[in-house]
């Protein structure tokens, strides 16, 4: 089957062999919409891991080396959150190879690289992106340059380095970074293997979606919380619900309540405002680092995915973060701090749910009759939370 991108603004459609990494119009690309075809059934007879899923995975039936690719990532745990938070459960995301959720669409993105005969690949990070893709482009035989800022978390950039990467440190923001990596791809017209503006990656982070399925029994959660930078955790499990309601799967999609840092949070602001787009802000810096996105690229596509679940977005305050970070490791879940803004973020949604800026036009959330899913991105081992403290913020999420 041959999958194609689309245009998210004018719908012109490309052929990803092209190596085109957004439209001539500058609009961001999608993987135009192909048919699903897995059962419930047929899914638990396999093998642990995303993979289960190829059948609604952007390849042809022909392609096998993913099994040299795949880790086993994705079949992460389902965890009650306590009986404090009756009905609501905690996805541990972390608990993945490179120990981020990120490695759902790394593995799927380098996966489609090596299906279309790439040999190097070019992308910008500055934490758990650029980890994840280069841990599987080397396993996909791929050579990988990672583009940082010259201030990014010395562990990450350590992983990136014994994974085989090449790392550039570019002096100035996550941003300059970024411009380094695209002059290049440009230049060279390389593979821009992207977290942001490549939509294999979100192919990936889709299976959250069917995994959580999966978990409920081939039902879905009335609401799904995570944090939100970039959109990488809204979109893929945005497309991933959508998939399994064209298949008739299901019947409702949950709704998705996303959450951001006080201090860096355009999405929020354009979400209160009824705004179509998001204008960008000052970062005026947060621990949740992975989140602090200050003008997101695919802010329209988040915006519009959330209103149509009928979810909301809103902020947590940098003490919230804190006290989440340490409730959570009080439990067992050693999780970085970007990883406890969602559990911060329900926590604040359950004390303000009659805020009519929170209304969401289903019925609110009820604990204890209504069940919830927060995501726990990534590990705590990463950057212990007294560095991160004192640290400037990476931009991936």
């Amino acid at each position: 089957m041959a999958f194609q991108f689309i245009c998210s603004i004018c719908h012109q459609k490309y052929d990803p062999a092209s190596l085109v990494w957004r439209c001539s119009c500058g609009g961001v690309l999608d993987v135009a919409p192909f048919p699903v075809h897995f059962s419930l059934e047929t899914t638990q007879k396999r093998f642990a891991g995303l993979w289960r899923y190829r059948e609604a995975l952007p390849f042809d039936s022909s392609f096998t080396d993913w099994q040299q690719i795949t880790m086993g990532e994705g079949s992460t745990p389902l965890l009650a959150a306590g009986a404090a938070l009756p009905s609501v459960f905690l996805k541990v995301e972390y608990l993945m190879p490179t120990s981020s959720y990120k490695d759902r669409g790394a593995v799927v993105l380098m996966a489609k690289a090596r299906e279309l005969g790439v040999r190097r690949v070019v992308c910008d990070s500055s934490g758990n992106a650029g980890v994840a893709l280069a841990a599987y482009a080397t396993r996909a035989g791929i050579d990988c340059e990672v583009y940082v800022p010259a201030s990014a978390s010395a562990k990450k950039l350590k992983q990136m380095a014994e994974h085989g990467a090449t790392v550039h440190s570019i002096q100035g923001t996550r941003e300059d970074a970024a411009k380094a990596a695209i002059a290049v791809v440009e230049q060279e017209n390389l593979f821009y293997a992207s977290h942001i503006y490549n939509p294999f990656f979100f192919q990936g982070t889709k299976t959250y979606a069917f995994e959580i399925w999966e978990q409920f029994e081939g039902r879905v959660p009335d609401l799904l919380v995570v944090p939100v930078g970039n959109g990488t955790l809204v979109l893929g499990p945005y497309y991933g619900f959508q998939d399994l309601l064209a298949a008739g799967l299901i019947k409702t999609m949950p709704r998705i309540l996303a959450v951001q840092a006080e201090n860096c949070a355009p999405l929020a602001r354009a979400f209160r405002e009824g705004a179509e787009v998001a204008q960008p802000v000052v970062n005026e810096g947060t621990i949740a680092e992975g989140i602090a996105i200050a003008a997101p690229a695919r802010n329209r596509q988040i915006l519009a995915a959330i209103r149509e679940s009928q979810g909301a977005i809103i902020t947590v305050a940098e003490a919230d973060i804190v006290a989440a970070h340490r409730e959570l490791a009080r439990s067992g879940l050693y999780v970085e701090p970007t990883a406890a803004v969602a559990y911060a973020g329900l926590s604040t949604y359950l004390r303000q749910a009659d805020d009519p800026e929170l209304s969401i036009r289903r019925e609110p959330f009820r604990q204890g009759t209504q069940t919830a899913v927060v995501a726990l991105t990534g590990s705590g081992l990463k950057a212990s939370p007294e560095s991160i403290l004192t640290r400037p913020c990476d931009h991936d999420n």
